[in-house]
């Protein structure tokens, strides 16, 4: 019944699709889901899998090292900071609280990015250039600096870091979106829309939204981890998440002054950070390949 309803030559095809000739490209999506899926484990699942809690004191078990190295213990398998906090622990909250940040943050840049891309791409003329000039303005202003100025005058924390970093990325959705709808509104399918009477809000949902999804896809895997790394940015600087809330970006910020005698307080949280955002950077390649038919081979 099984063969029946998924024909032995599909599978063969999809398989061949998939594990492409080139071994190297084709093993990265595995590796980078295995690492993103990892990081989403420890976001959802945090306080059950961690060992302990990562605002947990213990000055005696302080600059306990790594497991692996002399004078490491079992107990505490990545080593603990100079108050005795546990590093696994405080990687796996991290996690969370990375991960939060960067989702809220990309739907968000999304929702307000595409919809402007699309309404200067349809629209064309006043609308579009409008918009394309608040783009260019807002491209030219530093990221960082822009941090500064609202750090001065909102309370620090997730839904600050989450502001920023909307304000900042919105711009990289609705330049993409813009082009392709200017592409799209040429085709006949909209022309027979058009004539058709469909409105512009339906055709926007159910004509326009379902070929962007391929892109925004694309861009948001991609983004998932710049915004990580802008996170971390900025909560090294002490503009982000603030103690006790743990982030990776804060543990650089803490371990920085102990990395003579400490390396590991610094360099897992950014290995932590660097495996995120390469993992990222490998999915979005691939699926960008994926999509599109220029790229990906023929089966």
């Amino acid at each position: 019944m099984a063969e029946a309803l998924i024909p032995r030559a599909f599978v063969a095809r999809l398989w061949a699709r998939v594990f492409r000739r080139n071994r190297v490209s084709s093993g990265f999506p595995f590796v980078a889901s295995g690492v993103l899926g990892l990081v989403l484990i420890c976001a959802l699942f945090g306080p059950w899998i961690a060992p302990y809690r990562a605002t947990a004191i213990s000055l005696a078990d302080a600059m306990t090292p790594p497991a692996w190295m002399e004078g490491g213990s079992a107990s505490h398998l990545l080593g603990t900071d100079n108050l005795g906090r546990d590093i696994l622990s405080r990687i796996i909250a991290g996690a969370r609280v990375s991960t939060t940040v960067a989702f809220y943050a990309i739907v968000l840049s999304g929702l307000i990015g595409a919809g402007l891309g699309m309404a200067a791409g349809y629209f064309g003329g006043v609308v579009d250039a409008v918009i394309s000039r608040v783009i260019d303005t807002q491209m030219a202003v530093p990221s960082i600096p822009l941090a500064m100025l609202f750090a001065a005058v909102l309370p620090p924390g997730e839904a600050m870091v989450i502001f920023i970093i909307v304000l900042s990325y919105w711009t990289w959705y609705a330049r993409i979106v813009r082009g392709e709808v200017m592409s799209l509104r040429e085709r006949d399918f909209i022309a027979l829309a058009k004539v058709a009477g469909v409105g512009t809000p339906t055709i926007f949902v159910r004509h326009l939204a379902p070929n962007l999804l391929n892109t925004l896809l694309v861009l948001a895997t991609l983004q998932f981890g710049s915004v990580i790394v802008f996170e971390a940015g900025l909560s090294f600087l002490g503009l982000g998440i603030q103690p006790p809330q743990v982030s990776w970006g804060g543990m650089l910020s803490d371990g920085r002054n102990f990395i003579e005698v400490a390396w590991w307080l610094i360099t897992i949280p950014g290995i932590a950070i660097m495996a995120a955002c390469l993992a990222s950077n490998l999915l979005g390649d691939w699926l960008r390949d994926t999509f599109d038919p220029l790229r990906r081979q023929v089966w």
